[in-house]
């Protein structure tokens, strides 16, 4: 049985998924590829290169823009929606130079165009750039994810999840029970508030969110290192997601005061300085519910005020 593409030894070039309906700009790219010692894909239609894309996992994409049938705008769209094609740079080629085919381009999610009739040196020079600059954010991900930290980047404007590490996925799908191309609502409200609330000279406020023992930690950072995209439509936004686990400190608290699971969490959380509605957004509950829980706990510990309680737990859980 012969490898996947996906398996293809990257070791001495990079795996180029080349697509266009017209067999000489193919001939021509991939002669010239070649030479240069890259792996060439080719696919002449917007469908078989979507499929060629999600089964090779090309390290970029040079993509023909007008094609009949699925235009090449359309392709960039859908590998850009799949979250396991979203990272793949992509270059236009095109023949059309008009601001608005320029703009479609980009819209689209592409990282960059070439002009026809191709020149490949251009080519060649443009793939080596941008599949430098994908390389060293992958190895970045890759890095945050084995220290347990997940990355994903997310455009605020429309919720569209645009791309996300292998431990984001999971840890989106546990806590928020979400997977697909869309982000979370609770994460596109908090973005939606925290870049409102920065615009404003507000300090930075992380999302925190819990599910029993699990806690759920996401900061937000700007792609460019400063704040000049917040009033940006079309800004993407990066965020850093890690979890840590508070099933020690909730056991003690159980077994100190003889309190329940969701009477921990109450607990440790107003320990933390939380309001009842911070604690309900972290817990997924109504304040009503929290209050609730805080009247049980003051009788279990024998104390009048959270104050006194949330003393009584810092001292044992330190």
């Amino acid at each position: 049985m012969s490898e996947p593409l996906s398996r293809f030894d990257r070791a001495s070039g990079e795996v180029v998924l080349i697509v266009d309906d017209v067999p000489d700009n193919l001939s021509v790219l991939h002669d010239a590829l070649d030479e240069a010692g890259h792996t060439v894909l080719v696919a002449s239609d917007g469908p078989s290169a979507i499929a060629r894309a999600q089964q090779a996992r090309p390290d970029i994409v040079l993509l023909d823009a007008m094609m009949p049938g699925m235009d090449g705008f359309e392709v960039a769209r859908r590998l850009k929606a799949d979250p396991e094609t979203a990272g793949i740079p992509i270059i236009f080629m095109t023949a059309l130079t008009e601001t608005e085919h320029v703009v479609a381009a980009f819209g689209a999610g592409g990282v960059d165009y070439v002009t026809k009739p191709i020149e490949p040196r251009q080519v060649l020079a443009r793939i080596a750039a941008h599949t430098h600059t994908a390389r060293v954010q992958r190895q970045a991900r890759n890095a945050l994810d084995a220290f347990g930290h997940a990355t994903l980047v997310v455009r605020p404007s429309d919720g569209r999840l645009l791309w996300q590490t292998a431990l984001a996925r999971t840890l989106l799908r546990e806590h928020f029970g979400s997977e697909g191309s869309a982000a979370p609502v609770p994460l596109i409200d908090w973005m939606r508030r925290e870049l409102a609330a920065r615009a404003t000279g507000a300090r930075p406020q992380p999302l925190v969110t819990a599910r029993g023992p699990r806690r759920l930690t996401l900061e937000l950072h700007s792609m460019t290192g400063d704040d000049a995209a917040e009033g940006d439509d079309d800004a993407q936004w990066l965020i850093v997601a890690s979890e840590a686990n508070d099933g020690a400190a909730f056991e003690v608290m159980m077994r100190s005061f003889g309190l329940t699971v969701r009477e921990a969490e109450v607990l440790y959380w107003a320990a933390m300085g939380k309001t009842n509605r911070d604690i309900g957004d972290i817990l997924a509950m109504s304040p009503r519910t929290v209050t609730k829980h805080m009247e049980h706990i003051l009788q279990k510990m024998d104390v009048e005020t959270r104050t006194a309680a949330a003393a009584r737990v810092l001292r044992l859980i330190g």
